[in-house]
């Protein structure tokens, strides 16, 4: 009803003149007393004529309208899908839609081509820092001292820092970069442990360790990217008592947890702590937090097809949750 509406007032002009010739038409026939039948039954035949064609105008108009909501659900528009072209305002609206469309297709090209320039620039620059963290790790070895400890664990932030940054221009082209395939979580949870070992230590954190024993379907790398970025953060935010890593128990899926009993998170700030650049009430207490960690992590658990969940306790710590079952990514 509102197409024909909107059909009808497009061709107001044409049905105004049409009517004013019937009109004309009409009394100028009764001017000259001519009978009321002839007049009549003109009347009808150009009323009928009319009202076909206005029909298959109609029809013609419809049709068009049908295949251009058709293009717009479509993930792709190709300027050659168009209606053909009947009339000169359509033959200058289709010329403006293929310039557009070229356009839109450079302009997408380009960005496609920045993106993997920048993604190319950022891994060789991490690729050529760490040679410089290397480097100085070795030095520190000499020594075992609380300086040294601490200069060690802050390289190591370094490193951390340029991973993210790594990550982060590639989250976006790295599907074709997936390795999809059966690992032992233990192994992955035990690397990101030894990594972190120094920090540890340097804290006095006891480290509650349940055997997970598990396998789990998932790429090995960003796993273990977003397992060593919560580990980060437990240390980060506890300054006494124990992480604890475990598989949950009272459920038929797989669910890493890692808890702590650090400052916790504020319940206002536990909806939003995995947004792009969200610090909250934590970001007080380190003021050099970026809020990209976990905004990171939450993306690669949707690229990887996992749930990522986080309950907490002000000052009494938090917990985080993998939901690591084969049927989220099989589902996918």
């Amino acid at each position: 009803m509102n197409f024909f509406l909107a059909f009808i007032k497009s061709r107001i002009v044409s049905l105004v003149c049409i009517a004013s010739a019937a009109v004309i038409f009409a009394v100028v026939l009764s001017l000259y007393s001519l009978p009321a039948e002839p007049v009549l039954y003109a009347l009808i035949l150009s009323v009928t004529v009319i009202a076909v064609i206005g029909a298959f105008s109609f029809a013609g108009a419809y049709k068009k309208h049908k295949l251009l909501r058709k293009l717009t659900d479509e993930i792709l528009i190709t300027a050659d899908n168009l209606p053909k072209a009947v009339s000169n305002d359509d033959k200058d609206y289709g010329e403006l839609i293929r310039i557009l469309h070229s356009e839109t297709v450079r302009l997408r090209e380009k960005a496609v081509s920045d993106m993997r320039s920048t993604e190319e620039y950022y891994t060789m620059w991490v690729h050529q820092i760490k040679t410089p963290i290397a480097a100085m790790r070795i030095m520190l070895q000499t020594e075992d001292t609380v300086q040294s400890r601490r200069l060690n664990d802050e390289l190591l932030r370094i490193e951390q820092y340029a991973e993210m940054a790594l990550c982060y221009a590639r989250l976006d082209s790295c599907d074709s970069d997936l390795v999809i395939k059966y690992h032992d979580l233990d192994e992955i949870v035990k690397k990101a442990v030894r990594r972190l070992s120094s920090q540890f230590i340097g804290k006095k954190l006891t480290l509650c360790y349940e055997p997970l024993c598990t396998k789990v379907l998932t790429d090995e790398k960003w796993l273990y990217f977003v397992i060593e970025q919560i580990l980060s953060n437990a240390v980060k935010y506890t300054n006494s008592g124990s992480i604890s890593i475990y598989m949950k128990q009272d459920s038929d899926r797989k669910i890493l947890c890692i808890a702590d009993t650090g400052i916790g998170i504020e319940p206002s700030d536990l909806p939003r702590i995995f947004e792009n650049g969200y610090t909250g009430s934590n970001g007080r207490y380190d003021m050099k937090a970026s809020g990209i960690g976990l905004y990171l992590c939450r993306r690669v658990a949707d690229m990887l097809c996992f749930g990522i969940s986080a309950q907490s306790e002000l000052g009494k710590g938090s917990v985080f949750m993998l939901d690591l079952s084969e049927s989220n990514i099989r589902h996918e």
